[in-house]
């Protein structure tokens, strides 16, 4: 059986490490193309060493002579810096190429899988949320597939297999509430990063964390859903569903609901995107009904989680908004792993960020660039 070849843009974060741990159980279906990796020089090694990529590509130009003479007995070769990333993925012969990048560094390694006609699974939300429109439509001239690897996203997609005829009346996304659930705005004034870091369900990236504990995390999969199943905005509703059983829900327009369940572990996502439309057998663990006899619902505190609202709001104005809304939030995130921001003083200054920048309706790519370029700006200044 001939082997699909994958390429792992970000092979040393949550999503990328967790892939290769997916592609080491399933070895005979797939061999690795390529691997890059930002800082995490030792880690690339270890996993070029167990994979056997082609190329590798430390984007941090410091750490390129350690990289080199580590895998100088391998036949492997190796890259340095941000513009490589592009490079490297227009000239490999992956079938697919996961983007497992974290946030905005995402955008254009997408942009030229795509342009290179390469299918891709996505699980940097924020390169759709940035330029949703422009990803699409590139995709669609292009003839490649964009799969979602997001567990949310990967349940609404795997819901609509062998519905794609059908129309969709509405998507529910469900959010676990994060750590904060069930506190008022007072409550988080005085809430520790150690607190936000300490999701209940679901292990990640501290980027992720820190969204999922705000609900930006969610803001962005909406904006994300629209661009990936083609809805109004007004046609996705976010629930609360503290266990994390069911990741998502599309009803259709005669009121039936699909649902797709199952632990909260990203492996099972990532598997689905690495193998589609293929369904292989695995070890993970499987859910029992008889453990989960209380699964619960409730609507999302807007008034108090404010980022969800704000990216509601992006949204619906368009242009270069979500662009501007995800380099702020950015900005504020590292800023507040830093210990330089608040928890509750992040939404205000995103909020003051998309006051402040300029409005383009009609957004380009260079646009995107600059929009981003000057929301960081705008939002670094608002920070003592």
């Amino acid at each position: 059986m001939k082997k699909k070849k994958i390429g792992i843009l970000g092979s040393t974060g949550s999503i990328g490490t967790q892939a290769l741990s997916v592609i080491s159980e399933l070895d005979d279906y797939f061999e690795i193309e390529f691997l890059t990796a930002n800082k995490n020089a030792k880690l690339l090694v270890t996993q070029s060493i167990l994979f056997s990529p082609k190329k590798v590509v430390i984007v941090d130009d410091s750490k390129y002579i350690f990289v080199k003479s580590e895998l100088e007995s391998y036949n492997i070769k190796v890259y340095s810096g941000s513009t490589m990333l592009n490079d490297v993925v227009q000239n490999s012969n992956s079938d697919l190429i996961l983007v497992a990048l974290v946030g905005y560094s995402g955008l254009l390694p997408t942009i030229s899988a795509i342009d290179s006609g390469k299918n891709v699974a996505i699980a940097n939300k924020e390169t759709l949320v940035v330029a949703g429109k422009l990803i699409t439509e590139k995709a669609k001239k292009n003839n490649v597939k964009i799969i979602p690897v997001d567990s949310e996203h990967s349940a609404i997609f795997q819901c609509l297999q062998g519905e794609m005829r059908n129309e969709i009346e509405k998507i529910y996304l469900t959010a676990s509430g994060g750590p904060f659930r069930g506190m008022n705005y007072s409550q988080l004034q005085y809430v520790t990063k150690e607190q936000a870091l300490n999701h209940p369900n679901w292990s990640m990236g501290n980027k992720v964390t820190i969204d999922s504990s705000t609900l930006m995390n969610k803001g962005l999969e909406v904006i994300e859903a629209k661009w990936l199943f083609s809805v109004n905005t007004d046609q996705i509703e976010v629930i609360i569903h503290p266990q994390s059983v069911i990741h998502s829900m599309v009803q259709f327009r005669d009121g039936s609901i699909i649902a797709q369940l199952g632990l909260p572990d990203m492996k099972l996502p990532i598997q689905f995107a690495l193998t589609y439309p293929k369904r292989l057998s695995n070890n993970f663990k499987r859910f029992n009904f008889k453990e989960f006899n209380n699964l619960t619902f409730e609507s999302p505190d807007i008034k108090t989680f404010k980022h969800l609202k704000l990216a509601f709001d992006a949204i619906k104005r368009g242009g270069n908004v979500p662009c501007t809304l995800n380099a702020a939030n950015e900005v504020v995130v590292n800023a507040f792993l830093h210990d330089k921001l608040k928890f509750h003083q992040m939404s205000e200054i995103i909020n003051n960020t998309i006051e402040k920048a300029k409005f383009i309706n009609h957004p380009s790519l260079e646009d995107y660039i600059e929009s981003d370029k000057n929301a960081r700006l705008i939002a670094k200044n608002q920070i003592k």
